[in-house]
């Protein structure tokens, strides 16, 4: 219990107070400024930002498939029942956190305008906090659908933080260098904010700490604690 308690309030800590260090500090708006020149966005159609726009969703997506693949396999032949488990787990992440939570809901209905869309940017909007809904359909912002994808690459941690602690934290941190990149081009090109980021990663990582538990990931024996 107390370790689950800790899954939850350990990263509400980090959003809340990313959040309003980003607001104090007004970071969205300077690193967003940055990367404006006279209303354009021309880093953000360098390399390597231009091709991890593209790149997309398409890693996520490779991961679901081949965690349904694994899950599939193990139930057909009766093999290894965690695997099971673990394959239903990495796709409901993937449609319950970056497809459901992030695109459907918050990026559909919140109405955060973008950077390119904004007053500063030259364009005709009004910037908006996290916190401050806007009209449903009028902006995309937040959170970062591309980046949400990204740090969902972190979520075999889950998956192997009993039984193979290395492994755990090789996916974490390849999962979190992703999405930070990820985070980066976004920011680069005028299409999110720092702070649509941070809450992307928050989204990801809280829904795979709520399937962990509610699919009892956390009750499989552990085999390897290197």
């Amino acid at each position: 219990m107390k370790r689950a308690w800790l899954d939850v309030a350990l990263p509400l800590c980090l959003l809340a107070v990313g959040t309003a260090w980003i607001a104090a500090s007004g970071a969205d708006l300077k690193l967003s400024a940055l990367f404006c020149v006279g209303g354009k966005w021309p880093i953000g159609d360098m390399q390597p930002w231009r091709f991890l726009y593209r790149l997309d969703r398409i890693p996520a997506v490779a991961l679901a498939v081949a965690g349904l693949l694994a899950a599939g396999w193990n139930m057909y032949f009766r093999q290894r029942r965690y695997l099971v488990k673990a394959g239903f787990f990495l796709v409901l992440l993937l449609a319950l956190g970056p497809g459901l939570l992030v695109n459907s809901v918050f990026k559909e209905y919140w109405g955060r305008p973008r950077p390119r869309e904004i007053v500063q940017s030259g364009g005709t909007k009004t910037y908006l906090h996290p916190w401050q809904k806007g009209v449903a359909h009028g902006g995309r912002s937040f959170p970062s659908g591309h980046a949400s994808a990204a740090f969902y690459l972190s979520a075999p941690y889950f998956i192997y933080r009993r039984r193979n602690r290395r492994a755990a934290w090789y996916w974490m941190t390849g999962g979190l260098c992703f999405g930070v990149m990820m985070s980066v081009a976004r920011i680069t090109q005028g299409g999110h904010f720092l702070s649509d980021n941070l809450w992307a990663w928050g989204m990801v990582h809280l829904t795979a700490v709520s399937l962990y538990y509610l699919l009892r990931l956390d009750r499989d024996e552990p085999t390897l604690a290197a």
